[in-house]
């Protein structure tokens, strides 16, 4: 991880002493609401840029200075919340440290699973949870300052939280963008050759577009608690932490149990008519988790990631807009590294960082990503095995769903009889078994279907190999005879 932190904070401090200036591409602009940072902290050649200057990240740690800033955290990171208060009193530098948001993060996600209500920063909601009648009206400590503190990594943190997407990053929109289109032209033209497409108009109807904001599901919703990365939480209480939160990885809603939790939510939108076949439907209750409501604040998202069991999915915006990009199965995203047997994927930079780090190089690429903002209305098909980003522009909602149909019914099968499939299934208690039941569930449901399908896949196969005769014997470009022995 550190690699990358460091690469980009090299030309960090020259991006940040033209913030000002315009029409530089080397530049990024702050948002309108950023506030100077917690401690004062600054990148690293800020240091090389000041004579006389010493680091007293350094002289503040002593012996431990010899760690790397992410080390150091990591240490921290097993410490309890008394632990660091006691620390941060020994040096001005172990104060930076231990006031590091996302230790406290992790103290709030650890210790209140069942919801938080957010006070701002992490470290004073943990306190507000642990010691109410405790006055946390006083801001002195929050704006407590250190001089000539220098880290890279630190700095990174709150860089990536503050930064606007820049407009070059948004310029790019190459999807194909249909209207109106039968489901057999759908089918033709981009389930079967498995490529995405953006659909307008097909939505409309849904009661969701017209009712779902803020007030009406939280009027709908009530206390019920949606899940928010490893907890549970209402929708008034996540929408208090959206609504305040600059972090650089915002916590996102993504509940898969929405319409059971209220079923009101679920009868409020239908499937897409392009969608409608769904053969994980055969195992009942027992098919993998397979829809969510998603709610997140600008800059919340999903870093790069292949939708689970081999699935395709579609993804429908209700309000707000989201940034899409998606590589083909056979390009591997830059920054991106999956372990060899597809059961983990390491993405050790941030949605923002990833923009600032790799998103530039992508311009030059032959098999560049298909890219596109999706909007209110708007439907988003992603084909089973693309690699996909998603970041919020704005506060949005969206559901979305994956799905099995004949097209990608063979690839589904495939994965799930992988030899490691316990460990790459995911939605689901029972990975071990989900091929057998699945594919006994099929051929009780639909005899024959699955012998079918591979029967045309071998003939597909069979066809692009087989080279057609005249094919063999004539360039077809120059229109002359070829030999070949």
């Amino acid at each position: 991880m550190g690699k990358f932190k460091n690469q980009s904070l090299i030309s960090t401090t020259k991006q940040l002493q033209c913030l000002e200036e315009e029409g530089s591409d080397e530049c990024f602009s702050l948002k309108s609401t950023t506030q100077s940072h917690t401690h004062g902290v600054q990148p690293l050649g800020n240091l090389y840029l000041s004579s006389g200057s010493i680091n007293s990240r350094d002289t503040g740690l002593g012996n431990l200075h010899t760690l790397s800033d992410e080390l150091v955290l990591e240490i921290l990171g097993f410490l309890g919340a008394s632990e660091l208060g006691v620390l941060s009193t020994v040096s001005k530098s172990l104060y930076v440290f231990t006031n590091h948001e996302p230790l406290w993060r992790n103290l709030v996600l650890e210790n209140f699973v069942g919801g938080f209500q957010f006070n701002g920063f992490w470290k004073s909601t943990y306190v507000s949870a642990c010691y109410p009648s405790f006055d946390l009206s006083s801001n002195e400590l929050r704006s407590f300052k250190v001089r000539d503190f220098y880290s890279d990594y630190l700095f990174q943190s709150w860089l990536c939280a503050n930064l606007e997407m820049k407009p070059e990053w948004l310029e790019r929109d190459n999807i194909v963008r249909k209207k109106g289109i039968s489901v057999e032209e759908f089918v033709l033209n981009f389930e079967e050759p498995n490529k995405p497409v953006l659909l307008e108009g097909c939505i409309d109807n849904w009661d969701a577009l017209r009712n779902w904001d803020r007030d009406y599901l939280m009027q709908l919703c009530g206390d019920v608690k949606f899940s928010v990365g490893p907890l549970e939480m209402k929708l008034e209480d996540y929408f208090r932490y959206s609504d305040q939160v600059k972090e650089e990885r915002p916590l996102y809603l993504f509940d898969p149990n929405f319409a059971e939790k209220v079923p009101k939510l679920g009868s409020e939108y239908e499937v897409p008519v392009y969608f409608r076949e769904d053969l994980f439907g055969v195992l009942g209750n027992g098919r993998p988790d397979y829809r969510w409501v998603i709610i997140g604040p600008t800059g919340s998202g999903s870093s790069f990631h292949v939708d689970p069991n081999s699935t395709s999915a579609w993804n429908a915006v209700i309000t707000g807009s989201k940034k899409w990009l998606l590589f083909p199965p056979d390009v591997i995203p830059p920054g991106v590294h999956p372990s060899p047997d597809g059961a983990e994927v390491a993405s050790p930079v941030s949605i923002i960082e990833w923009f600032m780090n790799f998103y530039g190089a992508t311009k030059n690429w032959k098999k560049r990503p298909i890219e596109c903002i999706c909007k209110a209305g708007e439907v988003i098909f992603v084909p089973n095995g693309w690699w996909h980003l998603v970041i919020n522009l704005e506060e949005s909602i969206a559901i979305t769903q994956n799905y099995v149909s004949r097209r990608n019914l063979l690839n589904v099968l495939d994965f799930l009889k992988r030899p490691n499939a316990s460990t790459l299934v995911s939605g689901t208690k029972d990975r071990v078994n989900l091929y057998c039941k699945f594919k006994n569930a099929i051929d009780g449901s639909f005899p024959g279907t699955i012998e079918e399908l591979a029967e045309k896949e071998e003939e597909k196969k069979m066809q692009q190999r087989k080279l057609p005769f005249w094919d063999s014997v004539t360039d077809a470009n120059m229109g002359a005879f070829k030999f070949s022995f």
